[in-house]
């Protein structure tokens, strides 16, 4: 019997994606205490401020020069889809707007024909350090949709679906449930013009948390030629299918079968990505997808003339203050925040 599992590679930065996807990016930050200013109130000496990924002391500024994060830039092609597990990040973006989320909530931007947005890493506690933890999922958009409306969202943690099983020894794996269904659990609806939202897709993200020595039954994807990625990055071991895999890792598994997993002698989390292949060329020059490089002229050319919309903040790396509160207000105004 041949096992479900195709592949294992340990883990770089960004992480490899299939087809739909096309990038993922994993942040885990251990930042310092903040400075009152949103900065780290430590020395940046050292650092190579506006490019910083470093790591030095287990955290990076990234582009920023005070406040860490990525000061505004376009997209145009994809969408991002932003899952904070600590920590808080500021948005703020071409369509008017803004948000402040954090703490399991996930953001979804559907960037289409265009979209520029900022994401800053407040660091609002003075007293203590402030952890970030959080990836950033690029999932493409087919052809038909590359031009679409941008579209902005929130998926708030309080709203994000999730299941809890039990093994047969009582140790338990959450499933949280960001876009697809696990069983009879669907995720909040992905935005109109996603390939998620196809039904013919079978897009599906999820994360998993194992008790130490938890056994979970992965089920199978709905649809052949369905492509699913398994990342293991915290845990130390786990066996697959019966093989043993040491994290960090990506697990490339057959998606049509069920497949069992059991977590080490540690906690074990789990980022799962899968879907049907768009299965069209892909042209990509830095934050423009698109299928052709002529579209990719294209989209440099319309940036150059009409900066996606404009940037209508004071400056290019905005941050909402020094309350914590989570919020989000949309381009045509209406305001929201978490339910309590």
């Amino acid at each position: 019997m041949n096992s479900p599992v195709l592949a294992v590679r340990p883990l770089g930065f960004p992480w490899e994606t299939a087809d739909p996807f096309l990038f993922c990016a994993y942040h885990d930050d251990a930042y310092p205490k903040g400075n009152g200013a949103m900065g780290p109130a430590v020395s940046l000496a050292g650092r190579d401020i506006g490019q910083d990924f470093s790591r030095k002391d287990g955290w990076s500024m990234y582009h920023g020069d005070s406040v860490p994060g990525f000061p505004a830039h376009p997209h145009r092609g994809f969408e991002t889809v932003t899952i904070v597990r600590q920590g808080l990040i500021d948005h703020a973006d071409s369509l008017g707007a803004v948000a402040r989320f954090g703490e399991g909530d996930v953001q979804w931007v559907t960037a289409g024909r265009g979209i520029v947005h900022s994401e800053m890493f407040p660091l609002l506690k003075t007293g203590e350090d402030n952890p970030l933890e959080l990836f950033q999922v690029w999932l493409n958009l087919p052809k038909r949709s590359k031009m679409a409306d941008p579209h902005f969202t929130m998926f708030w943690n309080e709203q994000v679906p999730r299941r809890v099983l039990e093994d047969a020894e009582g140790r338990k794996t959450e499933v949280a449930v960001i876009a697809g269904t696990f069983g009879d659990t669907a995720s909040l609806a992905a935005p109109p013009d996603s390939w998620a939202a196809q039904e013919d897709a079978d897009v599906a993200i999820w994360t998993l948390r194992m008790e130490p020595g938890a056994g979970f039954q992965l089920p199978p994807a709905k649809l052949a030629g369905t492509q699913r990625t398994l990342y293991l990055f915290k845990g130390d071991a786990a066996a697959i299918s019966g093989q043993p895999v040491q994290g960090p890792a990506a697990i490339t598994l057959d998606a049509g079968v069920e497949v069992a997993i059991a977590a080490g002698d540690t906690v074990c989390e789990f980022l799962l990505l899968q879907g049907r292949p768009i299965g069209e060329p892909v042209a990509q020059y830095g934050p423009f997808v698109m299928n052709t490089q002529q579209e990719i002229a294209q989209a440099m050319q319309d940036y150059r003339r009409t900066q996606f919309g404009g940037w209508s903040f004071a400056d290019a790396a905005p941050v909402h203050g020094g309350e914590p509160k989570r919020f989000a207000k949309y381009p045509d105004g209406r305001e929201e925040t978490p339910a309590a």
